[in-house]
């Protein structure tokens, strides 16, 4: 059994090396439970992320781990789900991609303020630690200033790792966190010195809501939105889902809204009813009215 101790320290003597078999195991589970498609060379890197795993589950090898991933009884699901969060890249920083965010709060924002009335909702997927619907937030808040308005924005970000999700929900970060992509001002704006770091002020935070969800599930239990960030994780789905979660991502949104891909990601020609909006030095995508 996986939970029997092994040796006098209670840990026996780990095989860290994996085979092949192993190893395809391991893609299928990472394939079928969260979409990410890794190639036959990423042996290497899923093994440096995974080896830890091994003592902390007191697994033998990797053989023990691939087995327990496929299997069908809940006394795995902390092992399953700490295999996703290992393989998971969680790299983030505040105002990523910084021309997207101009855009956001000098058009984009004062546009739909303009047109709709009642609540803006936006989505920021595989938000990580929180960093991106945070950002988010900080526009919309500048955006009502600007404008002299008091709308509300109610932003929601989801990612597949719980474990990381709490760090968002915590909204505290380091210096060095901050550091990456937050100017000095905007770090005097909106945060306040804590024990720990740096906590992030109520009137952005109150905004902003965060959920565990699997890009692969359907996303009517999300509702519908005005704008949608996906950013820098469609890379690590193959083409068929890729265009999938897009394509619902559209069903998703609101006539005239808008979805933010990365700067380097562009649009497939599949997903119908959305069409290039050329902003300054960076492009989006804005939903039809109707479909042409």
């Amino acid at each position: 059994m996986l939970s029997e101790k092994r040796g006098a320290g209670g840990k026996g003597v780990q095989n860290k090396e994996m085979e092949a078999n192993e190893y395809k195991m391991i893609q299928s589970f990472l394939s079928q439970s969260c979409g990410i498609v890794l190639g036959d060379s990423k042996q290497y890197l899923v093994k440096n992320r995974l080896a830890g795993l091994l003592q902390t589950f007191d697994l033998a090898s990797f053989a023990e781990l691939a087995v327990a991933l496929q299997a069908k009884s809940a006394a795995y699901t902390k092992i399953k789900n700490a295999v996703v969060d290992a393989m998971t890249t969680n790299e983030t920083f505040w105002f990523r991609d910084d021309m997207q965010f101009s855009e956001l709060k000098d058009r984009v924002f004062p546009e739909i303020f303009e047109k709709k009335l009642g609540t803006i909702k936006v989505w920021s997927a595989a938000c990580s630690s929180g960093q991106e619907p945070y950002t988010i937030s900080m526009c919309a808040e500048d955006a009502n200033k600007k404008m002299g308005q008091t709308r509300n924005v109610q932003i929601i970000g989801t990612d597949i790792s719980e474990t990381i999700l709490l760090e968002a929900k915590d909204a505290v970060y380091t210096e060095m966190a901050l550091a990456r992509g937050l100017d000095s001002e905007t770090k005097k704006r909106f945060f306040q010195k804590t024990h720990g770091g740096y906590k992030l002020n109520n009137e952005i935070t109150r905004k902003v809501r965060f959920q565990q969800f699997n890009l692969l599930k359907p996303f009517s239990v999300l509702g519908r939105f005005d704008i949608i960030f996906c950013r820098n994780v469609l890379i690590y789905f193959s083409d068929e889902v890729k265009r999938d979660i897009l394509s619902r991502m559209e069903s998703s949104l609101e006539p005239g809204g808008y979805i933010f891909l990365s700067s380097t990601e562009s649009m497939p020609v599949s997903v119908k009813g959305l069409e290039a909006v050329r902003g300054r030095r960076v492009h989006y995508f804005k939903k039809r009215l109707c479909h042409r």
